[in-house]
């Protein structure tokens, strides 16, 4: 699989250094959705998944070059693997990723693997919105 959803820092409009990391070696193919719940971490959000068709994370789908290469920095940005604190606080997984124009992608997705309680949840889904209100 060459695709990524992302939902927080890696997304365009927040101007962090690995959203550009990631922009400069991807293709963004839409905004849409995964089934989750979003939580606030601390400057970071965090989703974990859901099977029902109510509980919505949104985000953008991106077609990334080379992602056996790209996957490497952006688990490290991630903390994703067997050199990191165990448990990780993400895991990356294959889920479903549904653009806005109905469109289905399979697709990886850095999900919390943490527990969320006593994190304040993102009901709207969305971390932009929530963080320019924030």
């Amino acid at each position: 699989m060459d695709y990524l959803f992302v939902y927080g820092t890696l997304l365009k409009d927040t101007h962090h250094e690995m959203s550009k990391f990631l922009a400069s070696h991807a293709v963004v193919i839409g905004k849409g959705y995964i089934y989750g719940n979003l939580y606030k971490v601390s400057w970071l959000p965090g989703a974990i998944t859901s099977t029902k068709a109510s509980e919505k994370v949104c985000g953008s789908l991106f077609k990334v070059n080379d992602f056996k290469n790209v996957s490497v920095v952006l688990d490290g940005y991630e903390g994703v693997g067997e050199n990191y604190p165990q448990p990780n606080l993400f895991t990356r997984e294959l889920v479903t990723a549904f653009l806005d124009d109905g469109t289905q992608y399979e697709t990886w997705v850095y999900f919390y693997n943490l527990s969320v309680d006593g994190l304040k949840q993102i009901t709207s889904g969305d971390f932009l919105k929530f963080s320019k209100t924030e």
